[in-house]
């Protein structure tokens, strides 16, 4: 794992320490922690709207403008812009479901080391599953690499 990806990963731990709620790493950090190569190009923290609440205001960041993207989009939103990987903050992330809404909660929990520190990814299968259902291009890529890793996870 790249150094700046592990030291962002340490500062995501560090900081969600206090969190009340499960969070979890998504996108392409996850699939690196779950043994897939790809590029991470920023660290993707999946948490409650409170942890997220609790979280923009420890750090001091700006809550973004609601998104509009047409398949997700977070009750809150933050970038935690860091010199090593910035953190996107996604507080209850909600996938369309037809004309609906639903709020997208990993059901499986697993813990990855990182250094001393730990953080939370979903399972492998779920992972797969979450990128397939996000639809993008670079989504289904990530989704094929850990199917054919066959990394345990």
């Amino acid at each position: 794992m790249d150094l700046d990806i592990a030291a962002a990963l340490i500062a995501v731990a560090e900081a969600m320490r206090p969190a009340r709620d499960p969070w979890w790493i998504i996108g392409s950090a996850a699939v690196v922690l779950l043994g897939g190569a790809t590029s991470v190009a920023d660290i993707d923290v999946l948490t409650s709207r409170r942890d997220a609440e609790a979280l923009v205001l420890w750090l001091g960041l700006t809550v973004a403008a609601p998104d509009r993207h047409p398949q997700f989009r977070s009750r809150l939103f933050a970038r935690w812009q860091r010199a090593d990987r910035d953190v996107e903050i996604m507080g209850e992330l909600r996938l369309a479901d037809g004309p609906a809404w639903q709020s997208m909660t990993p059901r499986t929990r697993q813990a990855r080391p990182v250094a001393t520190s730990t953080v939370y990814v979903p399972g492998r299968a779920e992972m797969i599953a979450i990128l397939t259902r996000f639809g993008r291009d670079k989504d289904r890529e990530r989704a094929h690499i850990l199917e054919c890793t066959g990394a345990p996870g």
